[in-house]
């Protein structure tokens, strides 16, 4: 059954992920399947239970599917992670660099280009001037 959740994934994310992990966790066994139909998903589990990692994983897979097609342009904010305690968003942002670079990894092993992706954190206290330059950027609105 793991080889059938994973085959939802674009190539270079599946790869990363087998590289990495053993077995997908039930939530993310039962998740993902609800996530690529669009629906909406609630995922309770416990920590440690690969919540996080299922809800990010298959927004990285969509960005990335979106590299291969060439009339899409993606800018902007793509997925907008919403956490009620800082250490925890500078948790996520470590957590999310990790399979990025993992997948960038697979997929140049691959042989594909993948378009750039970038996390921006914006906690509750930055300030005015800096929270402008997000929307300059155009990291954030």
């Amino acid at each position: 059954m793991a080889g059938d959740v994973l085959d939802l994934f674009h190539p270079a994310v599946s790869r990363w992920f087998r590289e990495s992990f053993a077995r997908p966790t039930p939530p993310q066994l039962e998740g993902w399947p609800r996530i690529a139909a669009g629906q909406n998903t609630l995922i309770l589990a416990p920590t440690g239970s690969g919540k996080t990692l299922a809800a990010f994983l298959f927004a990285i897979h969509e960005l990335v599917s979106r590299s291969s097609d060439p009339s899409s342009e993606a800018h902007g904010v793509h997925t907008l992670y919403v956490s009620p305690m800082k250490a925890l968003a500078n948790d996520i942002e470590r957590n999310l660099n990790g399979p990025l670079t993992g997948v960038r990894v697979s997929a140049e092993q691959m042989g594909m280009k993948l378009p750039e992706i970038s996390v921006g954190l914006r906690p509750g206290d930055t300030p005015s001037s800096e929270r402008q330059k997000m929307v300059e950027d155009r990291r954030i609105s």
